[in-house]
């Protein structure tokens, strides 16, 4: 398969899946438990939510054996539509909770099926523009539904966006099954000892420390970023289009340099690079926090997005490099369940420490969380260099 063609095939597949993430980040989390009474405490906890996309790993064997990715990514994709169909009608008690939970497990299983089928297309210098289209399909697709659904609620309620949403999330269903018919081989799909196997070689711990650390600040401010905006006198449709639509095409931006710069540069380099981007748009939030100003709000809203895409494209580019394409479902998902494991576990004390310490002192603290990984970053490098000869 040529460049071109993989580039078309991953930013369509990776369009759908941003979409839930806008779903569950961009509309619930950020604006419709709010609008629904919930308080900060209860939206931190919500957060709780995003462990399914850590705990994927669990069933990631299953989708990586039976069946055909494709229709995996079909049905987990029919589900969420089923979701979004119900959701207006559920109030805000269990019945709500129990809805997100299954959309969640539902996106995380489109995740493991989507990547098993689309890693293998990567070969060996081809992660900077592959990423950077996986990036920003991502952000595209993520857009799409987490600054449009808060605008069409403005105009014509939340039952309506939610209808629109689900009918997003059956066409989908139904385009992924005419994507072209990937390459499977029974036999090493079965090998369940060669999944996880050749991951035993030095310096698996620190590569590990180093997925658990990375992302942890970007994990433990997005909670609260929805909260801060709206807390600051923004109404749901400013934060659509400032943070959603300008902060998407300001990742889009940071991606493509990212891809530029991937392709130059060492792969340590450009993770130390993407850490110190991502430290910034924490501080950035803080100052924000502090100042008070609508227009700080908005910068800190751009920058967060463009340095988090930049900074993705370098991390996207170690987890492809360390998989093996025969056992991508399950290794990809076993690497994506590290790093948002201890977000998912700090996000949900978010809203108690924003309560206590206010929304400056915990962006502050934010900054913070990610600076031990800077010093895994060679041996993480290494780590996955040592295997990426297996992945051919």
């Amino acid at each position: 398969m040529t460049l071109r063609r993989k580039l078309a095939l991953i930013a369509a597949l990776y369009f759908v899946e941003g979409f839930p993430m806008g779903v569950y980040r961009d509309v619930w989390q950020a604006l419709y438990f709010t609008e629904a009474g919930f308080s900060k405490t209860a939206v931190g906890v919500a957060s709780g939510f995003g462990l399914a996309w850590s705990l994927k790993v669990l069933w990631s064997p299953l989708v990586d054996r039976f069946g055909d990715w494709r229709h995996w990514i079909a049905g987990a994709l029919t589900a969420m539509a089923a979701v979004l169909a119900l959701v207006p009608g559920l109030g805000s008690g269990e019945a709500l909770w129990f809805a997100v939970a299954v959309f969640c497990l539902a996106s995380a299983t489109q995740d493991i099926a989507l990547d098993a089928y689309s890693v293998p297309l990567t070969e060996r210098g081809e992660e900077g523009p592959l990423n950077a289209a996986r990036t920003s399909a991502y952000r595209i697709g993520r857009l799409a539904l987490g600054a449009g659904l808060p605008l069409l609620a403005t105009a014509a309620g939340w039952a309506s966006a939610h209808r629109v949403a689900a009918v997003f999330a059956a066409v989908a269903a139904l385009l992924v099954l005419f994507a072209p018919r990937p390459a499977l081989v029974p036999k090493l799909r079965r090998d369940w000892r060669g999944m996880l196997r050749s991951w035993a070689r030095p310096g698996l711990a620190h590569a590990l420390g180093f997925l658990v650390l990375h992302r942890l600040g970007d994990f433990a401010l997005a909670p609260m970023v929805g909260p801060f905006w709206i807390e600051r006198g923004f109404t749901r449709a400013e934060f659509a289009s400032l943070s959603t639509f300008a902060g998407v095409w300001a990742g889009i931006s940071g991606a493509v340099f990212a891809a530029w710069f991937v392709a130059r540069a060492t792969l340590e380099r450009a993770l130390a690079i993407g850490l110190a981007l991502a430290v910034a748009s924490n501080l950035a939030y803080a100052g924000a926090a502090l100042s008070g100003s609508p227009a700080a709000v908005v910068a800190a809203g751009v920058c967060e997005s463009l340095c988090s895409g930049a900074a993705g494209v370098a991390f996207m580019a170690l987890l492809v490099r360390a998989c093996e394409r025969s056992h991508a479902a399950v290794q990809y998902a076993a690497l994506t369940a590290f790093y948002p494991l201890s977000g998912s576990l700090v996000g949900m004390l978010s809203g108690a420490t924003v309560e206590r310490i206010g929304f400056a002192g915990y962006f502050a603290l934010t900054a913070s969380f990610a600076l031990p990984s800077l010093l895994l970053i060679p041996m993480a490098v290494r780590w996955a260099d040592a295997g990426s000869p297996a992945r051919s």
